[in-house]
């Protein structure tokens, strides 16, 4: 009893946690100029907005947290946060 409990509690915090991740890289990936996609070398604004958006709409189903779709949405978010977006910001300026 205990122990469902606290698998239950790390599947919530896990849940929340995804869910941030992804919500922030796909607001942040909305405010950016299309432009900026293209000439740091990465691929068009349109396609990052299609796969934050798919991993976010997807992090909205707790049941997917830890399956494959919930994996790589969280993948998909954290390459978009720590690779693409500080190129942006640095070409931009903020």
């Amino acid at each position: 009893m205990i122990f469902d409990a606290t698998q239950n509690l790390v599947m919530l915090v896990l849940w929340v946690v995804f869910l941030a991740v992804k919500g922030w890289a796909l607001i942040d990936c909305i405010r950016r100029p299309q432009s900026a996609f293209p000439a740091v070398g990465r691929v068009s604004k349109l396609l990052w907005l299609i796969l934050t958006g798919v991993a976010f709409l997807t992090g909205l189903i707790p049941n997917l947290t830890l399956g494959i779709v919930g994996i790589a949405g969280v993948v998909a978010a954290l390459v978009y946060l720590f690779d693409v977006r500080p190129r942006i910001i640095e070409m931009t300026g903020g």
